[in-house]
Order: structure tokens, then C-alpha cells, then sequence
């Protein structure tokens, strides 16, 4: 290879590097290992990790929930693993329709008429829901409930500061955790309100009476769902009257991986699926009459003229989108369901029994689906920190990273995989280490 480009040896490569920058000494590099010494080692590395073995109740935007091993062995297939954007439908048949199946199930999930074919993540699916309320609308104020979880705020702000747009938030109730009945600020210059439910505080919002507000002032409704598995279970956005849905599909099938890659689901109404962002797969015949698959509507700057796409930022996450379609299709409707009644369940079991232990209370009055927000007697970070090192539990996320008001206060999360035996150490550790 190095006469046929002319070169008389590997240095020749590396000429133009100059010499003081080269790696000149010999690589202190180990002797090679057996795949059987390999593996344990990893097994020892990995077992250094204590936090992985902990029992764990944290959510707020990432759950875990237990992933079929199905999904990992098709998802792991050579066809999909390496499958990018399928823009030649001619080749991409299988993975097109996979995506055209996704975009299905999140109509029926959602309740709504119209998917597209994911967005990188939840909070900017929310972000671009913002935008098309705007487009929509031709209406430039949105209002946002408090309590939506603070980091989708940012990535929002972030979007909209310089887009013209005025973002106003409202104060949620000090008592139920939940937006206030009658929404103030709203008037015909509204584009949107956006509510989360349920909502950062773990709150289930009365999306229906908000969505009756805003279709009365002419604006629109977004609904988020940080935690996807609620829809398994709880009347659906569309149902409730919202007109554009995103969530956060990482429940479905999709591991932590320390926050990603997750996957953004977008839904919305059909009079709106010419604003929506990105690309939807859609049904398609050719001169035989046999069924296909192809993109379309694929309204990005690199299709069509900047001025009239509908987004920049945004993509398919088709490895994430197939794993959270295999997910849905393994459990089906009725396992969907009876995934989200013992989140339910077990979250209503946890919360009565902290109600119980003196100096610890629950300050939200409004129903609740896996996630809670508890008010302890001490400080909430270090309880849990406590909890930690000596429980090996992780007990909840404090607030006060986000509202510095609320010193003793944290959020607590129950899924299907807290075992009984979990939720009860849980409730020793906080018992014992509120006495110290």
C-alpha cells in the first residue's frame, strides 16, 4: 500500500506532523489477555461500581422500568443496527416501516390523529411544539405552567429567547402541586399553554378544563409526559382535549445509558401535520398496487428552503425509536396497562407508608401516578446522601436542586422492578436516619 501512494515506509505517513509532536517512546502497552481473563476483568471493574447495585427510587425524567430481553436481540440485528435515515425507500423498506408502526402506536397512545418519526429527546419535542404553536397560531406569547420540570424549561428558553417569542410561567398551587383552575395571562394573544402531566411534582393536571381555557381564548394546549408509562394507564392527552402531545419515550425500552440516547415522541392534530417538525413515514403504492413505505413531508432545512422548514434541530432516533416499538409491540395494550397499575399501586403503598413515619409528610394534595414529592423533618440532601453511603439506597432527588425553597423536600419514584423487600428498606432507612 505504501509504494502504491509512494511512500517508503509508515514514517513517510506522518511527515507532516512535526517531529516534536510525535509519539516517539514505545508504548507501555500490557501483555494480551485470553477472552476468559478479559471478561474477568470487566466483571472486576464493573463490580467496583456500588451505585449500579443500589436499590433506586429516583425518576424526574428517567425511569427504569424492566426491558424484555427481546428488545435488545432485535434491536442488536445487523439490518437495523446499522440503519441511518432511510432516505432510498428502494433499500429501506423494513426499517421505514418499523418507524410507520412507532408513529401508530403514539397516535394510539397519545390520542391524537398524527406522529412524526421522533425527536432527539423530550424536552426538545417540547421546545419544538412551542415553535408550531407560534407558526400555527401566528400568535407569539405562550404560557407555561410551574410545574413542568425545570430542565424542559430551560431547553424551551433556550429555543425561544431570540425567536420573538414571550414565554410567561404561572405559579402552581402551594397546596396540590398542581396548576391553578383558572389560568391568568391568557388572552388572544396567546399561542399556547403548556402543561406537563403528570406533571415535575409527580401531580396528575386536569388537562381537560385547561385545554377548555385555552381553546376559549383561541390558543392552543400542549401537553408533556415526562414519564411515558402514565399513558398506559391515565386518559390520554388527545382524549382530554390537547392539541400537540410530546413525551419522553424512554421508557419504553430504552435503558438510563447515564441520560441517553433517549427518544422524543411528537404527536399532534391532523389539521396540524403540515406544521409538525421533522419527517413522518407514510403508506404509499407503487404502479402494481403493492403496499411501501416512504418519507414524507419532510419539512427540514436540508429538503426544502430555510425560511419554510419547520425545524433544523431535529432527527430520527431510529435505534431508540425501534427499541421503544419492539417494547410496545412485546407488551401490547393490556401489558402497557399492567405495567402502569403496579407503578401505581406501588407508588400509593410507598407514599401512605412515609406518610406514616413521624416528621415526614406529603405537602401535594393532587393525585399522583409513580412519582411523589415527600417533605422530611432534616435537610433532604443530606438524608438521602446518608441513605446512600449507608442504606445502599437511592432514596429520591432532592428538590433543592431546583427550588432552593424547599430544603426538606424530595421526589420519590416507584416502578414495577421496586420489589416489596426494596420499598420496605426504604422506609427503615428513612425512618432511622430521620432520627440521627
Amino acid at each position: 500500500m505504501l509504494h502504491q501512494i509512494g511512500l517508503r515506509s509508515a514514517d513517510d505517513l506522518f511527515a507532516s506532523i512535526p517531529e516534536e509532536l510525535r509519539l516517539t517512546r514505545a508504548l507501555d502497552t500490557p501483555a494480551a489477555l485470553s477472552e476468559i481473563e478479559l471478561l474477568a476483568g470487566f466483571e472486576r471493574m464493573a463490580a467496583n461500581n456500588a451505585a449500579a447495585q443500589r436499590a433506586s427510587f429516583l425518576g424526574a425524567g428517567a425511569y427504569s422500568h424492566y426491558i424484555p430481553t427481546i428488545v435488545d436481540h432485535i434491536i442488536s440485528r445487523s439490518e437495523f443496527f446499522t440503519a441511518y435515515t432511510p432516505y432510498q425507500p428502494e433499500i429501506s423498506q423494513g426499517t421505514l416501516q418499523v418507524i410507520f408502526e412507532f408513529q401508530t402506536l403514539v397516535c394510539q397512545l397519545t390520542g391524537m390523529d398524527v406522529a412524526n418519526a421522533s425527536m432527539y429527546d423530550g424536552s426538545t419535542a417540547l421546545a419544538e411544539a412551542v415553535l408550531m404553536a407560534e407558526r400555527a397560531t401566528k400568535r407569539s406569547k405562550v404560557i407555561a405552567c410551574g410545574a413542568i420540570h425545570p430542565e424542559y424549561l430551560e431547553v424551551v428558553n433556550t429555543y425561544v429567547q431570540h425567536a420573538g417569542i414571550e414565554l410567561q410561567h404561572v405559579a402552581f398551587e402551594s397546596s396540590s402541586g398542581q396548576v391553578a383552575a383558572s389560568i391568568a395571562h391568557l388572552d388572544d394573544k396567546t399561542a399556547a399553554i403548556v402543561v406537563q402531566s403528570p406533571n415535575f411534582f409527580g401531580c396528575i393536571e386536569d388537562v381537560a378544563t385547561l385545554a377548555e381555557q385555552a381553546h376559549a381564548a383561541g390558543a392552543l394546549l400542549i401537553v408533556a409526559v415526562t414519564e411515558a408509562m402514565s399513558l398506559g394507564l391515565l386518559t390520554s392527552p388527545g382524549a382530554a382535549g390537547a392539541d400537540i402531545v410530546i413525551a419522553e419515550g424512554q421508557s419504553f425500552g430504552v435503558p438510563l445509558s447515564f441520560g441517553g440516547p433517549y427518544v422524543g415522541l411528537f404527536a399532534t392534530r391532523d389539521k396540524y401535520a403540515r406544521q409538525i417538525p421533522g419527517r413522518l413515514v407514510g403508506e404509499a403504492y407503487d404502479k402494481q398496487g403493492q403496499r411501501g413505505f416512504v418519507l414524507t413531508l419532510a419539512t427540514r432545512e436540508q429538503h426544502i428552503r430555510r425560511e419554510k422548514a419547520t425545524s433544523n434541530i431535529c432527527t430520527n432516533e431510529g435505534l431508540i425509536a425501534l427499541a421503544a416499538t419492539v417494547y410496545m409491540e412485546t407488551m401490547g395494550r393490556r401489558g402497557l396497562r399492567d405495567v402502569a397499575v403496579q407503578c401505581a399501586q406501588k407508588a400509593s403503598y410507598t407514599s401512605r407508608r412515609i406518610a406514616e413515619i413521624e416528621g415526614f409528610s406529603l405537602p401535594f394534595s393532587a393525585p399522583r401516578f409513580n412519582e411523589f414529592v415527600v417533605r422530611g423533618p432534616v435537610d433532604a440532601a443530606g438524608l438521602l446522601s446518608s441513605l446512600a453511603a449507608e442504606r445502599g439506597i437511592n432514596g429520591g432527588l432532592p428538590l433543592s436542586r431546583y427550588f432552593t425553597d424547599r430544603p426538606n423536600d424530595f421526589l420519590v419514584c416507584v416502578t414495577e422492578i421496586n420489589s416489596r423487600a426494596e420499598i420496605d428498606a426504604l422506609l427503615d432507612g428513612l425512618a432511622s436516619l430521620a432520627d440521627l
